[in-house]
């Protein structure tokens, strides 16, 4: 562990706690497990060589979607996917449409057969706002919770401080406002959660700005400890 990341543990504590699926109508999400984000050398922002926080994150939304299904609970999952061309600042063209790298990694990819998953193709970081109809205003997300009924949404993903961050603390924002009047909690699963390394010195050397730093360690537990302020659960065990 690095001294930032240790610093920031000891500044800024994380709990968890374990997770009941059965308490009350729960839904699962699954941010971004595609290709483009989690197979080895898939694209400019997939993982360049073999990853254990990544392929923990795989095995473990596996489990839980499996779990799920088998369950008759319901499963929403996002898949990143961009217009060929049209770009995504600050990140270079990724996940394009018609890449593959916008499809389910291959462990996850026996979900787009199951009745009860749903999939939700987004253009943008926040999955939340990805999945507004720009035509009709309406929310594929909101209306996947009222339809359902649900009570609390466990979710799962990459990367924890990007897509994961942005989706649950608009998801929070969003059940505040009224616009899911049944959903009470909104839980994170941090062994189904995964984000990439790139040291300041590596960002430096190929170009990029000092901001491209993304250090595994300190922003995994920065989002998770966000999430966490703004309302979140943490979790770190489901029955």
């Amino acid at each position: 562990m690095s001294d930032a990341a240790a610093m920031l543990r000891d500044a800024l504590p994380l709990r968890f706690d374990s997770f009941d699926a059965a308490a009350r109508p729960t839904g699962l999400v699954i941010v971004d497990i595609v290709n483009g984000f989690a197979t080895v050398g898939a694209g400019a922002l997939a993982p360049p060589a073999p990853d254990q926080q990544v392929a923990r994150m795989v095995r473990e939304t596996d489990a839980l979607a499996r779990a799920f299904i088998a369950a008759g609970r319901p499963v929403l999952a996002f898949l990143d996917s961009h217009v060929p061309g049209k770009p995504e600042p600050p990140y270079p063209p990724h996940c394009e449409i018609g890449s593959g790298e916008e499809q389910l990694v291959p462990e996850l990819a026996w979900l787009e057969a199951e009745a009860t998953a749903t999939l939700v193709r987004k253009d943008c970081i926040n999955g939340f706002v990805g999945a507004m109809d720009v035509n009709t205003g309406r929310n594929a997300v909101a209306d996947w919770v009222n339809g359902f009924g649900l009570e609390s949404v466990l979710v799962v993903g990459i990367c924890t401080d990007i897509c994961v961050m942005d989706f649950v603390l608009t998801l929070l924002s969003a059940r505040n406002h009224g616009l899911m009047p049944s959903l009470a909690e909104v839980a994170v699963f941090e062994p189904g959660c995964a984000t990439y390394d790139l040291p300041r010195a590596l960002a430096v050397s190929l170009g990029l700005p000092e901001t491209a730093a993304h250090p595994k360690a300190v922003t995994h537990h920065a989002g998770l400890y966000f999430m966490a302020s703004r309302g979140a659960r943490l979790v770190d065990a489901v029955a």
